[in-house]
């Protein structure tokens, strides 16, 4: 059995042990294609398979020089088949999916859906490396006949072809390009274009209306990375993705199953609350040309511009007087609502639930030199801060699969594997001090280089939103009249006015004391320096598009 004098030595690894959710997924509300186990895509139906044999695994190189395991699907139903095999590092436990495939076409063996590959080219083999692994392995490409794509790998332990019979390929207009997203494994401990790489691969093409599936697959190359990949993902040809997503129902029912708590840190002093609390506690309308003659504004937003464009004629403010701008300022977790949007991702094979958040003021930085905290004055304070937590949940069980957290301009997925749960299936999520990006784990995340940067710094508080508590689904465009949007949601202006200091001069006057400082302005957030206004959440790419 492979390398003896390895795998005596062989530990357990996070990836030895499958992940589970705390608790069952709940029983849905019924209706529609939500969470039926199989998702009709246009000539294929298609079925997640979760439950795997281990074909090969690595035990260095990769994330955390910890190697990478290789597996194909097992549990495939009657007439589905394989379009690849599953790879992931060792380092987190086992918690992925593939789809298999099932010809809906009555096209015959001619030009049928799916077809047998015609050959296999040896992309790759461990045979002559000097790499721990528990036995030699060999990553082959199946050759698509004319017409068809390949869609993954096969990944064997000897170094003859697979059978094939082993893997189907796709007809093309059944498939769409697709990239490649995170690095799974190579022999050496960082991702070297040049050598031998495996990556996850995503649809290029990614948001509302993109057709292109993930399948789950993983794409293996030594040197140079061709342009377009020789594999391809699905493609959802029916473009009705609303009939696997979930109705309102059942879209309030994952919102209640898989909705975070979120913590404030103990200090925070400028807390989130409802628009409605925001605006009945004197939030200004202003426009432009007439600034001394602000408008309050209604509990729902009623009285504000609907649509439009960003052109600057309109914006909000806090209250005028100081005490109340003070107090508004300050916000009220304790009225705090997450808004929902639900949107169709991956040709309507996931439903991403994204929550968002308004704080009705988003306070000033802290710069980090070496040991030195430097309070950063004005910098980084703005009217008005949207932050968004999205829920991705697979349509075919609804089960949650990832969570995306908002950074500043830019933010990270976190996988299911890898969040703290508090209460059953419900995430735990940090809001940093002033700045409100959010983030998984309790503690310190620097922003910049070289012991230069921002401070992010969260800790579990009192101070926590149940975001399951009082949500609103505010919009969901495939659910039609179902939800009627508040008029907060269409007014496409900036929710705080623009910055008014010269930040360029603030950090000069930092670097005085702080030359060290010079370094920074180069590190910062763009919405720090001013350059990113607060719009609302319908002016975010992520609104039609990806996250990132």
């Amino acid at each position: 059995m492979g390398n003896q004098s390895s795998s005596n030595k062989i530990e357990t690894l996070p990836i030895d042990t499958t992940f589970k959710l705390p608790a069952n997924i709940p029983v849905w509300p019924q209706g529609g294609g939500f969470a039926t186990g199989t998702i009709n895509i246009g000539g294929l139906k298609l079925f997640q398979i979760s439950t795997f044999n281990k074909v090969w695994k690595t035990l260095e190189g990769g994330p955390g020089d910890a190697g990478a395991a290789f597996f194909e699907p097992a549990g495939i139903p009657e007439g589905f088949f394989t379009l690849g095999h599953y790879s992931q590092p060792n380092n987190k436990p086992l918690f992925g999916s593939i789809l298999v495939a099932k010809d809906e076409t009555s096209s015959g063996d001619n030009n049928g859906a799916l077809k047998k590959p015609i050959d296999y080219t040896l992309v790759w083999s461990s045979k002559s490396q000097k790499i721990k692994q528990d036995k030699d392995g060999y990553i082959w490409l199946p050759t698509a006949p004319d017409g068809y794509k390949t869609l993954g790998h096969v990944v064997t332990t000897t170094p003859e072809k697979p059978s094939l019979d082993k893997i189907r390929c796709v007809r093309s207009d059944l498939t769409d390009q697709c990239e490649r997203s995170s690095w799974i494994w190579g022999p050496d401990k960082s991702s070297d274009e040049k050598g031998f790489n495996v990556y996850e691969v995503r649809p290029s093409n990614r948001g509302t209306q993109a057709p292109g599936v993930l399948v789950g697959t993983f794409f293996a190359h030594n040197g140079e990375i061709p342009s377009p990949l020789p594999i391809a993902c699905l493609k959802n040809t029916n473009m009705n993705f609303s009939s696997s997503m979930p109705n309102l129902p059942q879209v309030k029912a994952l919102v209640q199953a898989y909705s975070p708590f979120m913590y404030l840190h103990p200090d925070e002093e400028f807390q989130p609350a409802s628009t409605k609390w925001y605006f009945t506690n004197g939030a200004l309308l202003v426009k432009k040309g007439e600034e001394s003659k602000p408008v309050p504004i209604d509990p729902t937003g009623s009285n504000l511009p609907q649509g439009g464009n960003n052109d600057g004629e309109y914006w909000l403010d806090l209250p005028s007087d100081k005490a109340n701008k003070e107090r508004v300022k300050k916000g009220d977790f304790k009225s705090c609502q997450a808004y929902v949007h639900a949107k169709p991702m991956f040709g309507g094979t996931f439903t991403d639930l994204v929550m968002w958040v308004f704080y009705p003021f988003n306070g000033p930085g802290t710069a980090k030199v070496g040991l030195i905290d430097i309070p950063l004055g004005k910098i980084g304070e703005h009217i008005g801060d949207w932050e968004h937590v999205t829920l991705r949940v697979s349509n075919f069980d609804g089960e949650l699969k990832k969570v995306y957290l908002s950074q500043h301009s830019n933010g990270q997925w976190v996988e299911a594997s890898q969040l703290e749960f508090q209460s059953g299936n419900k995430s735990v999520c940090y809001s940093s001090l002033n700045g409100h990006a959010i983030y998984p784990k309790a503690g310190l995340v620097m922003q910049g280089l070289d012991g230069i940067g921002i401070k992010n710094e969260t800790k579990k508080s009192e101070k926590v939103i149940d975001m399951g508590v009082g949500f609103e689904v505010v919009s969901g465009e495939y659910l039609g009249s179902a939800i009627v949007e508040p008029p907060w949601l269409n007014f496409l202006r900036q929710w705080g006015p623009k910055i008014t200091y010269d930040i360029a001069k603030e950090l000069d006057n930092l670097a005085k004391v702080f030359p060290a400082l010079e370094a920074l302005e180069d590190g910062l957030p763009n919405e720090l320096l001013g350059q990113e206004g607060p719009t609302g959440p319908k002016l975010k790419r992520n609104w039609q598009g990806d996250e990132v």
